[in-house]
């Protein structure tokens, strides 16, 4: 495991963090890749026209795992999640193809590393879904219910308000998108902060966390809406409040139908296949079912993250004790090596895809500073849900603030959505949105601690 800061080193210069964070990441990243970029494309050219396919991935994978873990030192050594500095990485990376080196302009566009990025997605929101169970989700309470539902409501109505400002000329399907992003907060990131500031068990924390989780739900739950009214519309269908209706009936029928047959098949399939004795059975399963209910999920008109979401709410660890008992590692560790080599590679795509001439359009500067606004205000709504006393609300809300992977994943979905015709998410949109991560995400860490320091809480 990663040696962590100590809680007290955080810095509170929020101004301060992003510029040196930003400035590290670009710098380190871009000079030492470029480098590594410049050495090994000449040798990959000479043999191109005759060289196994699986080269050019090979040495992609390079470049955006090298870069990842510089940007993920930086961004830790500055008090950061991880995750931030793999998503500035990969923007340096981007950047490097500005300063006129092409050469790792492929990785962008390479079907085979856009594959393995969607994998990592899959991987990740499985991922999250482990961290929590269905238990839970029922019994985390009324304050942290109505934080997500407020947490979730108010950013949307602001991104939409501000969709429908900014970008007049487009229509209101990616003015309703652009809410959709907005509805998500990081479980792993606040997560993440709580633990290191030493408040994890604070009961601040676990309304935070439990609102986290349903928030996700929530998000998806919306996610799953939008996109399937838009796919809908794409095909020529009229929008009525019916296909709004069966959309919403089939994400809520397929979450809540995948969760109560998990719960009730996982225990008897577990059991079952502990009596294997072929290695890696755990794992193999475990992603099977993540895999397959991703692709059920699919076949419903659903994003197959949400399936992969509910696979890992799904399964706990009492379901596959057997394997355990027997001296096999928990799933949560089989999986972690899994995640740290594909999940990354999503991070840094996203950071390459980021346009940085984009911010030189009119108006691209403009949307990302109010899409900043609009999602940590809606969050701030959050606090009108806590109902138990003695919880400062002020950091319930400001703990809810940070979008980070969920965020670039709504965005990346809408990167492939099409309304007759019309792109959901166009190159200056989506890096508006990506700016809008990175700031939600780094402001976080300094503002929680002011706030959770400014009054002595009970642990």
């Amino acid at each position: 495991m990663p040696q962590h800061k100590d809680p007290q080193a955080l810095p509170i210069d929020t101004a301060g963090v992003l510029a040196r964070v930003v400035w590290m990441a670009a710098g380190n990243c871009t000079a030492v890749v470029a480098a590594l970029v410049t050495v090994a494309l000449p040798a990959f050219a000479a043999e191109s026209g005759h060289s196994d396919p699986v080269a050019s991935v090979a040495l992609w994978l390079v470049v955006i795992l090298v870069a990842a873990k510089l940007g993920a030192d930086v961004a830790m050594r500055s008090g950061q999640p991880a995750v931030l500095g793999e998503l500035i990485a990969g923007v340096a990376l981007g950047a490097v193809g500005l300063s006129g080196f092409s050469g790792v302009e492929a990785i962008k566009t390479d079907p085979f590393i856009d594959m393995l990025a969607r994998i990592g997605v899959l991987i990740l929101l499985f991922e999250v879904g482990l961290e929590s169970t269905v238990g839970q989700m029922l019994h985390v309470g009324w304050s942290s219910l109505l934080v997500a539902v407020l947490g979730v409501a108010a950013p949307f109505a602001l991104g939409w308000g501000v969709g429908a400002w900014l970008l007049p000329a487009h229509s209101w399907y990616v003015h309703v998108f652009l809410g959709a992003t907005l509805t998500a907060t990081s479980v792993g990131i606040t997560a993440r902060v709580l633990k290191d500031l030493g408040r994890s068990q604070s009961n601040e924390a676990r309304v935070i966390l439990g609102a986290a989780v349903i928030d996700d739900v929530l998000g998806l739950l919306v996610l799953a809406v939008v996109t399937g009214v838009m796919a809908a519309a794409d095909r020529g269908g009229a929008l009525s409040y019916a296909d709004v209706g069966v959309t919403i009936g089939m994400a809520s029928g397929f979450l809540i139908g995948s969760l109560v047959l998990g719960v009730y098949l996982s225990p008897r399939v577990f059991s079952a296949a502990a009596k294997l004795r072929a290695p890696g059975v755990l794992l193999a399963l475990s992603l099977a079912f993540c895999f397959v209910l991703a692709w059920l999920a699919n076949a419903i008109g659903l994003a197959p993250i949400v399936g992969a979401f509910a696979a890992g709410l799904v399964l706990e660890n009492v379901y596959y004790r057997d394997f355990v008992s027997r001296g096999e590692h928990e799933l949560e560790e089989l999986i972690h090596p899994i995640s740290s080599f594909l999940v990354p590679v999503f991070f840094v795509l996203m950071g390459m895809r980021t346009d940085l001439r984009a911010f030189v359009q009119p108006g691209v500067v403009g949307l990302a500073a109010a899409l900043t606004l609009a999602a940590i205000a809606g969050k701030q709504v959050c606090a009108f849900g806590v109902l138990a006393k003695r919880i400062d609300r002020l950091s319930v809300g400001i703990g809810m603030i940070p979008r980070g992977e969920v965020g670039l994943i709504f965005a990346n979905i809408g990167l492939t959505l099409t309304v007759a015709g019309e792109r959901i998410v166009d190159e200056a949109t989506f890096s508006a949105v990506v700016a809008m991560v990175i700031v939600t995400t780094m402001v976080t860490p300094p503002l929680l601690k002011w706030s959770l320091g400014r009054r002595k809480s009970p642990v």
